[in-house]
């Protein structure tokens, strides 16, 4: 079994960024969203053309985390597809709703590719958004062989690298490593609406770098967040300490406390792969 067909719904960003990188594969890719616009533009830009009810070899469900059971499980009633996953940044509460809905969990592998952009819509869409982006799937015991194979040969060819991961690990991890970042972008970014002119006209690359992730939607984020709470307050509350603790110091004088955190920082940074899952440099 391998892709021949693909369909993909929810055309947002992820949704068509995958339309296009299957495309370039010669994958036949259906296009299906509630928003007519949406598919309609998506389909401008080569992504596909609209679904009407053909059925696939594997379908994308590229929709907010808590929509995925109600639609995986429509889905499944209608035949769609042999083999579904998503792309919800969030894994636990989806498969949740997956067993609460009914789902047949044998033909289902959750995902979720770590790439993304501070735009969103299918006009933001690039068929290279996941070249060398880590991809994580989340079989359970259920799941067949053949969906998670047919999955990771979905992952390949959007050029990403499948890592494989327990739902709950994954919801841990990304608290750390993109849900709490946002929240840190977030507050730094809005601490900008009280600075005058002369300060923003100061303003450099160092802190484009820090707010940039800010500018992501506001009402997608409260979903993902609302989401994955309580992982995402524990990392807050850590990185919040620290602050706390770097602000007391620098009133009392103490900059050795201080320098720790910046040592930190320093290790902390070093850890992070490169752009292609290598070692920092």
């Amino acid at each position: 079994m391998t892709i021949e067909k693909a369909l993909v719904v929810g055309t947002g960003l992820i949704g068509t960024s995958v339309a296009l990188a299957l495309r370039e594969r010669g994958v036949a890719v259906y296009l299906s969203d509630v928003d007519a616009r949406a598919v309609r533009l998506a389909g401008d830009l080569g992504a596909g053309r609209e679904w009407t009810g053909e059925e696939a070899d594997l379908a994308l469900i590229a929709v907010p985390p808590h929509l995925v059971g109600e639609r995986l499980a429509d889905l499944q009633r209608r035949g769609a597809a042999r083999v579904y996953t998503d792309v919800a940044s969030v894994k636990v509460d989806p498969i949740a709703d997956a067993e609460r809905l009914g789902c047949d969990l044998s033909s289902y592998v959750p995902g979720h590719p770590l790439a993304g952009r501070e735009r969103s819509g299918p006009s933001a869409a690039r068929a290279d958004l996941f070249l060398g982006r880590p991809w994580a799937i989340c079989p359970g015991a259920e799941t067949a062989a053949d969906a998670v194979r047919l999955t990771r040969e979905l992952v390949s060819s959007c050029g990403a690298r499948a890592v494989t991961v327990e739902a709950a690990e994954h919801d841990a991890a990304v608290a750390l490593v993109s849900h709490a970042p946002h929240v840190v972008a977030s507050a730094m970014a809005a601490s900008l609406a009280g600075g005058d002119d002369v300060a923003l006209g100061l303003s450099g690359q160092g802190l484009r770098d820090v707010t940039r992730i800010a500018a992501g939607d506001p009402l997608l984020w409260r979903r993902i967040l609302a989401g994955n709470a309580q992982p995402v307050a524990g990392v807050l509350d850590r990185i919040a300490g620290d602050l706390a603790a770097a602000a007391s110091a620098l009133r009392s004088g103490d900059l050795d406390e201080v320098t720790d955190l910046l040592r930190r920082g320093v290790a902390g940074h070093g850890r992070i792969p490169g752009p292609r899952g290598a070692k920092a440099g």
